[in-house]
This record gives structure tokens, sequence and C-alpha cells, in this order.
């Protein structure tokens, strides 16, 4: 039996799941925490990365003469900006994609280039999110220590590049080699200086927000693959949702409706979005497709708030909306309790609607929750159609997708066939899968 590793190093936590090369059947698995924060010192991410592969048994074979690992790759949360100088060395904390310091960068570099401008040379419109406004940020917080840059790299990708044996001089075994600093599409085109129509870095860009140019991890294709130090195959990894789209099989036709905290909504399109208006981030994914991705504020928070009005738990709160009718008598939920970005109203607040005295029941309100917070996500699907993706299945996942009355109650809402996989580690599964896929050439 063949073995590869995929990784998941997200914000909270890295998974890590060790699978059967040729099945996909997960033989063994690790996690360890990562620190709270929206700026972390990525040390943290390599220690706990370290205690996961030990925890799922390492990579080494096994007393019992359980086959080595073969090859592996790593998908991790985007956007965080991992400055090194030219010894390999951290400059400071990583930014988070969650850090919102740098909002006033991405104002800054919307009105040098222009929306239009950006979003045809990169597919977005600049938000705190993305890695090109913190290199902005530091520039203009830290000019010190932005001169100090060499190197950017993000999460998975110095975490790939530590793992494959690379690092600051005396820390690893072959040392600070900059150039051997590798990512993927699907990172690459959620950093604001990478053009997803030419698959090559807009160094102009990079140049406007870090004040010179720097060493930037080249993007390996979907098939393609370095070495770790013991020989290993090692894929580019991915990004996270598109880590999650390949771990459950989506395709051309499909998206993906993610019900956490808060939710997103991407599709696998064969096709390049171009959206000005920032609300679908263009992104790629790591096969040489697509993937438009809108992100809502406001998901599985929605439940949670009228499950605590209503005093039940969420399964009490799926009784009550299954018992209502379709439409919950005309109760109506608008589900912005903490503003909402798709569509832009950062300013709103939720509202109920529609209250007489015969709709005004239990049973309709815990209806008219999930019905409004499918509407919110309804949103996101509308957004793609605009731009001409195709939508032909949803799969519903996020810890909102347990919910019975959700599951039920979303292809009336959603108006699409919806399919709610097992839950399971689908970014480290994906990751998996690469890396399996890198193994068989």
């Amino acid at each position: 039996m063949a073995l590869v590793m995929g990784v998941d190093s997200s914000t909270q936590s890295c998974k890590v799941v060790i699978t059967d090369a040729a099945t996909g059947a997960v033989v063994r698995q690790g996690r360890a925490s990562h620190p709270d924060g929206t700026s972390v010192d990525p040390e943290a991410w390599w220690t706990a990365l370290q205690a996961a592969i030990a925890d799922a048994g390492g990579l080494e074979p096994g007393d019992e003469g359980e086959a080595a690992v073969e090859a592996w790759a790593i998908g991790g949360q985007q956007h965080g900006m991992v400055a090194l100088d030219a010894d390999g060395r951290v400059i400071r904390d990583a930014l988070l994609w969650n850090d919102t310091r740098s909002a006033q960068a991405a104002a800054d570099l919307t009105a040098d280039f222009g929306a239009d401008e950006l979003a045809r040379r990169t597919g977005l419109v600049p938000v705190a999110s993305f890695t090109i406004t913190k290199l902005r940020w530091l520039r203009d917080a830290e000019p010190g220590n932005a001169a100090r840059v060499a190197a950017v790299a993000l999460p998975h990708d110095w975490l790939t590049w530590r793992l494959r044996g690379f690092g600051p001089e005396g820390e690893s075994p072959r040392g600070p080699v900059l150039d051997e600093l590798v990512t993927d599409r699907s990172d690459a085109s959620g950093t604001g200086y990478w053009n997803p129509a030419t698959d090559g870095y807009d160094r102009d860009l990079l140049v406007a927000a870090l004040g010179h140019d720097a060493v930037l991890p080249r993007v390996l294709g979907p098939e393609e693959w370095v070495t770790d130090a013991a020989g290993r195959r090692v894929g580019g990894g991915a990004g996270d949702n598109a880590g999650a789209a390949l771990g459950l099989g989506a395709g051309p036709g499909d998206v993906v409706v993610s019900i956490g905290t808060s939710g997103t909504v991407f599709a696998v399109s064969e096709d390049r979005t171009i959206d000005p208006t920032g609300t679908v981030a263009g992104f790629a994914d790591c096969t040489g497709r697509f993937l438009p991705l809108v992100a809502t504020l406001n998901a599985a928070r929605v439940l949670d708030a009228i499950a605590r009005v209503l005093g039940v738990d969420h399964a009490e709160l799926s009784r009550l909306a299954l018992s209502a009718d379709p439409g919950a008598a005309g109760l109506t939920l608008v589900p912005y309790f903490e503003g909402e970005r798709t569509p832009n109203l950062p300013d709103a607040t939720a509202s109920l609607t529609g209250m007489t005295l015969a709709s005004t029941t239990r049973e309709n309100l815990a209806r008219a929750a999930v019905e409004g917070m499918l509407s919110g996500l309804t949103a996101g699907l509308e957004a793609l159609r605009g731009l001409g993706v195709p939508l032909e299945r949803a799969l519903l996942v996020g810890g909102g997708a347990q919910s019975q009355a959700v599951r039920e109650i979303a292809p009336l809402v959603l108006g699409l066939p919806v399919e709610v996989p097992e839950p399971g580690e689908y970014v480290a599964l994906g990751a998996a899968r690469q890396a399996a896929s890198v193994l068989a050439g």
C-alpha cells in the first residue's frame, strides 16, 4: 500500500490525514491546535504541523511494517502575509486573513489603480483580507520591516518550504534557499498580485504595495511536484477552499455552500470571472480551473441567535422549523445581524416582517430563521449566476449543514439539487488527493 499525506493548516488548528494513495481511505490522522489571534508567529504553525504529523504516526515506516509516506501536500488558510528576510527568517508575526488593520491600505490601492483595472489584472478588488493590502500596510506602518523583506510567502507556502527542509541557517538541513519557495494557483490567486490570465505575478502591483520587488513562490501547475529532503514528492498544495473542492470531488457545475460562522459560496468553473464590484472574488483552483467565491457574514450565527431567543437547542430548532409550512405563513427574517458583505450592506441590521397573530408562532419563527439564512446565501448564488457561472448542484458543508431542517429546506430556497457529504476533513483530504496525483505522475 502506497501512503500519502494531506495537511490542512487552518486558522484554528492543523489537521493531518494519511491515506491510501490508490483508494483515498484514511489510514491514520492527527491534529494540533493553533494560537488565537489575527497576528501570529508562523513558528507556532510549524510546531503544530510537526505535532500533528507525530500524532498521525509520522512519515516513516511504522513499527509493524506499515509503509512510509511517499508524497504529501499542504492546504491551508489563504492570504496571510509571511515576510522573510534574506536569511530566511520571519521578520514579524504573520497578519492573517481576518486581520483588518489593512482596510485603509486596500482603499488606497483601489484609489491608485481603480477597481476595474485591478479586477482585470488580478480577478480581485482589494479588501483587508488580501496579502497585497497587508504588504501596503507594512510599507506604511513599519517601513523598517518592509525594507528588510526579501521574500513573501503565504502560510501554506512557508510550511511546505519548512517541511521540505528549508529555513533559517542552523535551523534547517537545507538552509535559507528562498528560490525553493513554491505555491499553487489557488493560493497565488488570493494575493492580489497574481494574474489568472497569464498565470504569472504582476510585479508592478507587488512593488506598488511593498515598495520594492521580492522573491515570490514559484507557482506549480496541477501535475508539478518538487521533493523534500528525503526524496518524497511534494505537491504545490492549495488554499483552503480549493483544497475542500478537490477533497469533495467538486467539478464544473458544482457550487459549494459552506455554512459556518460566516458563509462561503464557491463554484468550480472552466472560465475566469471578472467582477469590478468585488462581490465575487475571481480565485483560481488547484486543478487548472477557476473558483469564483462569494463570502457572506451571516450564516450559522443566524440559527444560533434564533435558538437563543426560543430557548432551544439546535435539534429542537430544526424540529420546530420542519413543523411549519414553507414560507412560514409570511413571516420573513432578513438575516443581516452583523451587517452584510453580500450584498454590501455593512451597516444593515436584521429585521423580522410579516408578523400577524396567526404567523407569529415558535414554529414559524424557526422556519423563518432557516429560510432567511439560506436566502442570504442565495445572494451569493445569484452573484455567481450574474457572471455566467453554471450552477447545477449544491454541495452543502459546514456546521450548519448538519441541521435536518437546513438539509430539507435548502433545495427549496437555493433552487438547486442539494447533496450533503458526510462530515470530513475535506481540505486535508484534497491535499492528500493532490499528493496521490503527483505520486502517480
